[in-house]
Formats: structure tokens, sequence, C-alpha cells
């Protein structure tokens, strides 16, 4: 015990011998006096809390930069390019159907605004019909001065003279009582229906002529027609069939008046010969028959003042036309 208690105090005497020792320590023992100052870097643990603050406000940052890069991105996918692909999420395609839907209530109420314009115009064209009496128009033929004559109470001595030479050549005749129809315009003073056209050459039933075309007529078949039958076909000319002679039409696509409408042309279709053979008018005949036909109408340009056939055009196709259209300077028009 007494061991002990001597150590017990000589232990506190010690420590304060080391702490005077450690109060008096060489310069060195200042300069680690630094050592304390330790602790004022170790306060920088003390910013932290601070910096936690700052942190907290940088995390805030961190999570404002995180929510600016999240608008970017969405900035991104709202860039045309990202707007060209499919929406990914369901939300993206229900806007975009939502989008639509009220587009299609826009175009459906511009349909009722159609009929409505539509409804106004058929009044507007209701009035268009009573233009069309153009076709009746079409009746109204053109002017010609030949229109207006009318026979006189006593036949003219030239419509006298003409019956005589008609006699003169054998052709039977006989008077018609004049044509004249003042809205189209058809006018034969002094008509002839002709039963032939010389003693031995033959023509349909009603022919109707004016004088002047029918004596044109039968001296062509006895001057001219006659004698190229012979040479070409070594037949006499028994008769020809005629298409068409007095018509109260106008041309064909126009509204002058034909020739017909005067009695002032005649259409053959055919000519029969004594031998029984007949010889049609038509686009490609036998070799034969077409030297007689091309003969024929090379020779009818000058006693007629009109002369069209096969080739002129369709509606020719199939017979002579012949008139005696007065033309300026007694010319002619053979085709």
């Amino acid at each position: 015990m007494p061991v002990v208690a001597a150590i017990l105090l000589a232990t506190p005497a010690t420590a304060k011998h080391h702490h005077r020792h450690k109060r008096h320590l060489p310069p060195a023992s200042q300069s680690a006096a630094p050592a304390p100052e330790t602790p004022l870097a170790t306060p920088v643990p003390a910013s932290r809390p601070q910096d936690m603050e700052n942190g907290a406000d940088k995390s805030g940052q961190d999570k404002g930069r995180l929510g600016s890069n999240d608008d970017f991105l969405n900035q991104e996918k709202s860039h045309p390019k990202w707007d060209a692909r499919p929406p990914r999420s369901k939300s993206a395609r229900s806007g975009s159907r939502a989008e639509a839907e009220p587009r299609t209530p826009d175009v459906v109420p511009t349909p009722p605004q159609k009929p409505t314009e539509l409804e106004p115009e058929p009044p507007e064209t209701a009035p268009q019909p009573s233009e069309k009496p153009e076709p009746p128009g079409e009746e109204k033929m053109l002017p010609d001065p030949r229109s207006a004559d009318v026979p006189a109470d006593k036949m003219p001595p030239e419509e006298t003279a003409c019956r005589e030479r008609l006699k003169a050549l054998g052709v039977e005749f006989e008077e018609h009582k004049a044509e004249h129809d003042p809205e189209i315009g058809c006018s034969i003073p002094y008509p002839v229906v002709i039963k032939t056209l010389g003693r031995s050459i033959g023509i349909n039933s009603g022919t109707e002529l004016n004088c002047p075309m029918a004596e044109a007529a039968a001296r062509f078949m006895a001057d001219v027609v006659q004698p190229v039958a012979k040479a070409e076909l070594g037949a006499d000319l028994k008769s020809i069939n005629q298409a068409s002679a007095f018509v109260c039409r106008p041309r064909n696509g126009t509204r002058k008046l034909s020739e017909h409408a005067f009695g002032n042309a005649l259409d053959i279709a055919s000519f029969t010969l004594s031998d029984g053979r007949k010889i049609e008018v038509g686009p490609a005949p036998p070799d034969k028959d077409a030297k007689f036909l091309n003969a024929v109408r090379k020779a009818a340009c000058g006693p007629f003042k009109t002369v069209l056939g096969p080739g002129a055009d369709p509606d020719h196709a199939l017979h002579f036309h012949l008139d005696l259209e007065p033309r300026r300077h007694g010319g002619t028009f053979c085709q």
C-alpha cells in the first residue's frame, strides 16, 4: 500500500512536469503550432453544411439543369425531324388523334354550302335552252335572189323557147306547178318533170327540174355519154338512174341552199346499157367501168358549172353531182 501511494503521488507530479515541459518547448514546437490551425482547415467541414446548402442549391440547379435537359430533349422531340417520326407514347398518339378529330367537323360543314351554290345555278342555266332555237334558225337559209322568184301571169319567152328545144331533142316532159317555199327559200317558178332524156335514153319517173337544167342534161347524154358508152363499153346508153333532182334542202352541213332547191342540179347513181349492164358510180369500180366513168366525169366539167363525185367528199361517194350554179366569170368547180 505505501508503494502504491507513492506511485500515485509521483504520477501527478510527472504529469505536471511534462505539461510544463511542453509549454517551454523550443521554437520548433511553435512551428508545429499550425497543428491547431489544421483544425482551422478542418473547419472546411464546417463550411460543408453551407456547401450542403449550396449543394442542395446545386442539386436544385442540377435538377433544374436536368429539367432543362429534359426540356431540351422535349424541344428536340418537337423539332420537325422528330415530328416526322411516329409518336412514341400513346398519349402523343391520342393527342394527335384528338387534334385530327376537331379537323373533321371543319370539313363536314363545307358540303352543305356546296349544294346551296349549285341550287341557284339551275335557274341560270334554265334560260339557256331558249338559245337552242338555233337549229330552227338553221332552217332559215342565207338569202338567195332566186328564192323570191314566182311565176308570172304569162310564161316568159325564154321558158317557152327552152321547152321548144326539149321537144327537138326528143325529151318527153310535162309541166308542173310552181315550187315556192318562202320560209326555206326553195323556188322553181316553171318546173318540168321529164320522163326521158331523148328518144332512146330513159330516166326515173318523177325527175323534176327547171327547164335549162333539163335541157343541159338531155344534151350531155346525147352528145357525150352516148358516144363514150359505145367507144368504151361497146353498147348504147339505155337509161340513167337519178339519185336526186328537185329537193327543198340546204347543202349538207351549211346554211346555204342547195342547187337542188331550185331544180338546178341532177345526181346520177348509175348508167344502164342496151345489153343490160349497169355501170354504178362508186369509189372502186371495175377497170372498164372506171374508164367509162372517168371519161364522163371529165367531159361534164364545162357543160355543167359544178361536177362532184367519188373522192370529192363523203356525200358524193356514190353518185355524180351535176348542176348549173351561176359562178363568177362563168367559171366551174369540178372535183
